[in-house]
């Protein structure tokens, strides 16, 4: 059984390969279908790896039982790897998305098999053998997100995904608001995270000017990317379901909160990171800002950001769980996670800690 819950024997349940060949060979291919096999690494989708027309592709549809918004989201994803065609972002290459119910039952869309390693399930012998090279690769994330930020979503056709008013001037009201509403959860415990008064106020008083919308991956870390297995390089960087047009220091901010130094506030970054010899949150903006991502002038702000909302999102699965609609255990282990994120903003609120020191 794979991470997301599909085994070989229900993948032909999910997908009709008989009617997939048919819309492939409509469509320019020729459809020729060859070993399927199941793939781990999400727990939210169904990511299958193919063999079409002799070349190794991979699938990603929604799960069994799809969420209200989980063609939306499919759609969205097709949308980014389309406007990301022709970048120097690293991502997989599209290779043709179906919004037409009629085929699978569901969007759905293949990609590129990309050859690279997930830091958060494996490390390569080569990594592993090579503290300089788990460095440089680190690095290469830094830059390869500051690539991304540097994207005009207007000529990469992603103009549409922003939203009208204030991207920055949203988010405390809009995170507060979704901690008030895990009350409705019965038996959940509020008040279980430290400092959100806290740093809700410091968010809000201290919030940077708006700038130029820009391209933002939205849940940016290095369980998102696939590493080069044996070049300190991003092979690509994966699950674009958050993409939104914003303001893409927050995802430089996302990889500050996640990342495996001290203070550690989550595991993030699997064996890779376990492996040590990695660079500090410190040269990874220095990496950021020399690849011309935006002067980050107020990345302990973003940071604090991040946690804020991660730590809220987290949240949602222990209130879930009070209720009996999540596993107690999840619950639990997130809500550590959850307590950790704030504390650390709460840290740079009370100015105990920043990101440069």
């Amino acid at each position: 059984m794979t991470a997301s819950g599909v085994d070989r024997g229900s993948v032909r349940e999910l997908i009709d390969l008989d009617r997939l060949s048919e819309w492939l060979r409509a469509n320019g291919h020729e459809g020729r279908i060859g070993d399927v096999e199941p793939l781990a690494g999400g727990t939210q989708n169904v990511v299958v790896r193919l063999e079409l027309d002799g070349r190794q592709v991979v699938l990603r549809r929604p799960p069994p039982h799809p969420r209200p918004t989980s063609n939306r989201t499919m759609s969205r994803e097709i949308a980014v790897l389309r406007g990301l065609a022709g970048t120097d972002v690293p991502h997989p290459g599209l290779i043709a998305g179906c919004e037409d119910l009629d085929v699978l039952g569901v969007v759905f869309y293949l990609m590129e098999a990309v050859d690279g390693v997930n830091p958060g399930e494996t490390i390569s012998p080569a990594q592993a053998a090579d503290a300089s090279l788990r460095h440089g690769a680190a690095l290469a994330v830094a830059r390869a997100v500051a690539r991304l930020g540097a994207v005009d979503p207007v000529a990469a056709g992603l103009g549409s995904m922003r939203k009208p008013g204030s991207f920055l001037g949203k988010q405390v009201p809009q995170w507060t608001a979704h901690l008030e509403s895990y009350r409705e959860f019965p038996d959940y415990e509020a008040n279980g995270l430290p400092d959100v008064d806290l740093v809700a106020r410091w968010l809000e008083d201290n919030r940077p000017p708006d700038a130029a919308p820009g391209l933002m991956h939205g849940d940016f870390h290095l369980n998102n990317v696939l590493l080069d297995p044996v070049e300190p390089r991003v092979a690509a960087i994966i699950d674009w379901e958050m993409c939104t047009v914003g303001d893409p220091l927050l995802d430089l901010g996302w990889l500050m909160v996640t990342w495996r130094q001290e203070p550690v506030v989550m595991d993030v970054g699997g064996p890779f990171a376990q492996a040590g010899g990695l660079p500090t949150r410190a040269e990874l903006v220095e990496a950021y800002a020399s690849a011309g991502g935006r002067e980050p002038v107020h990345i302990d702000w973003y940071t604090a950001l991040a946690g804020f909302k991660l730590g809220i999102v987290l949240e949602g699965t222990k209130a879930r769980a009070s209720a009996g609609l999540a596993p107690v255990e999840t619950g639990d282990k997130l809500h550590i996670n959850a307590q950790g994120l704030l504390g650390l903003a709460g840290k740079i609120a009370r100015g105990e800690w920043s990101v440069l020191d």
